[in-house]
């Protein structure tokens, strides 16, 4: 089992930000409580996992999905598998050497760590990264390839798609560090790419995730930007002079309206809605991120905050409504872009080895009020996602599933907790012979859901590169939140971060 315990091993890989050094199929050797037997299919997510066992920080690890699979209320299967990329088939290469073509100035966006989050849509389960293509896996982890809608997706993919409950459209986006940097796209149920439509931005920005209503998509243009001038360097800095906006655009297409709001980062969304012309967006801001460098986190934790966007009178209204530190935001799929109730978020931390976790559920219903469940001592756990109990359409009645950490044993585990009462104790806890790594997104995935409607795009042609302009070439990044354990304090992928060794820190770092 792979660990970092030593003084002088970097915060995102100390602790349980440590990497595993093996993939393996194994059983759980305890349950605590009953799993409900209603549960049935896979859990699964995705996080950095270096297979060299370094990396300059966390969001540059090789993706490695971990799953876990129930039925009739058991837990019949633990695996985790790499997601097979060409950074992973050739471990310690640069990842701008080995997409950046310098004879024609194109750039190859199979090249991808593949390590933010996991999609199924359309029969297919894909593994996200927001600078290059999607990866299709199949049920047991396998990496079947690159997946590019039949060849149509040119750009790469937002890992922060959002399906919509009534249409069953997959509405996304992708960004460049070169023109047109912000594409919108929106995909059939089936899989088909039905419509791609270039945004127009003044400079790439680092455009993390965004929202959609039952009309309407929410653009984020914020104050981090790519410097150009530090091409080798990290590339993304904070710019006062960059206006903070929300674009409102109609799902279909057309002008963006523009909303300036105060200087902020929201690297998550946790759902939009209208009622009338009032458009609401909650999600996690932060004042400022990375205004001295990228290790700089002066701009605070993030914290729940709503906006509110007039349409009709071109007003914005903003509000923190609670002050804990917070990421992770998720609501049940059945409310995204609906109004909703409830709104699920874990506790967020800069620690290597946080004293626990916790899981918080907001009730928005007249007052706002927070219900936590709290894991014990030496426990921690990353996102918690929401699966409806079988046939409810009832936005709290479900459960909250989330890999979590115990330091004692030094294994994961599989929580599960009744949506409807987070105070109660644990409706089960999976315990596993092997540690489960600090991670980023998830999702849940039914029994039967990963059967691909006939008459889809296969996977995948030949990837198309981009189109060589007379600016400068793209340069692969990626950018992600911080772990709820433990944040990496680095920034995205570059080619020279790729070759830099990383300042050192002690396995646990102050609060900045």
């Amino acid at each position: 089992m792979t660990t970092a315990s030593s003084a002088d091993v970097p915060l995102h890989l100390a602790g349980n930000n440590a990497p595993v050094a093996e993939e393996v199929t194994v059983e759980p050797t305890e349950v605590v409580g009953r799993i409900p037997a209603e549960l049935d299919g896979v859990f699964a997510r995705n996080g950095p996992n270096p297979r060299t066992g370094w990396s300059p920080h966390y969001f540059a690890g090789d993706g490695m999905v971990h799953a876990i699979a129930l039925a009739d209320g058991r837990a019949r299967w633990y695996r985790n598998r790499y997601v097979r990329t060409p950074l992973y088939d050739n471990p310690g290469r640069s990842r701008f050497a080995l997409a950046f073509d310098p004879a024609t100035g194109t750039v190859d966006y199979r090249v991808t760590t593949a390590n933010t989050h996991l999609l199924a849509h359309a029969g297919r389960l894909l593994a996200l990264e927001e600078g290059g293509f999607p990866y299709e896996l199949t049920t047991e982890l396998d990496t079947k390839g690159p997946f590019t809608f039949g060849g149509t997706l040119v750009t790469p993919m937002t890992a922060h798609p959002k399906v919509c409950p009534t249409t069953g459209e997959l509405l996304f986006f992708g960004t460049r560090l070169r023109p047109p940097y912000l594409t919108y796209y929106r995909a059939s149920p089936t899989g088909e790419l039905l419509q791609a439509q270039v945004v127009e931005i003044p400079e790439p920005t680092m455009m993390h995730d965004f929202a959609v209503t039952e009309r309407h998509v929410v653009f984020l243009d914020l104050p981090v930007v790519f410097d150009r001038a530090a091409v080798g360097g990290p590339g993304w800095r904070w710019d006062d002079a960059h206006q903070a906006r929300f674009g409102v655009m109609a799902r279909t297409g057309g002008p963006v309206r523009w909303f300036e709001v105060a200087p902020c980062y929201v690297w998550h969304t946790l759902n939009a809605f209208e009622t009338g012309d009032v458009l609401t967006l909650t999600g996690t801001r932060v004042a400022a991120l990375w205004r001295g460098g990228t290790d700089d986190f002066s701009g605070g934790l993030p914290n729940l905050h709503r906006w509110r966007l007039d349409l009709t009178r071109g007003t914005v209204t903003e509000q923190q409504i609670d002050d804990a530190a917070v990421e992770y935001p998720r609501v049940a799929d059945t409310v995204i872009g609906r109004p909703h109730r409830y709104g699920y978020v874990s506790s967020f931390s800069l620690d290597a080895a946080p004293h626990h976790g916790r899981i918080h559920r907001y009730d928005f219903g007249g007052t706002v009020s927070r219900q936590t469940h709290e894991l014990p001592a030496g426990n921690a756990c990353g996102e918690a996602v929401f699966v409806p109990r079988h046939r409810s359409d009832d936005e709290a009645e479900g459960y909250l599933l989330s890999f979590a950490h115990d330091r004692r044993r030094g294994t994961g585990y599989l929580l599960i907790v009744d949506a409807g009462d987070l105070a109660a104790p644990p409706v089960a806890e999976i315990h596993l012979p092997v540690r489960v790594p600090t991670g980023f997104h998830g999702t849940w995935i039914p029994t039967g859901a990963l059967t691909p409607p006939p008459d889809t795009p296969a996977t995948p042609p030949t990837p198309h590169p981009t189109t060589p302009p007379k600016t400068p070439p793209d340069h692969p990044t990626t950018a992600h939140t911080h772990s709820a354990q433990a944040p990496a304090p680095h920034a995205p992928p570059c080619a020279a971060a790729d070759r830099r060794p990383a300042r050192r820190t002690g396995a646990r770092r102050r609060r900045r």
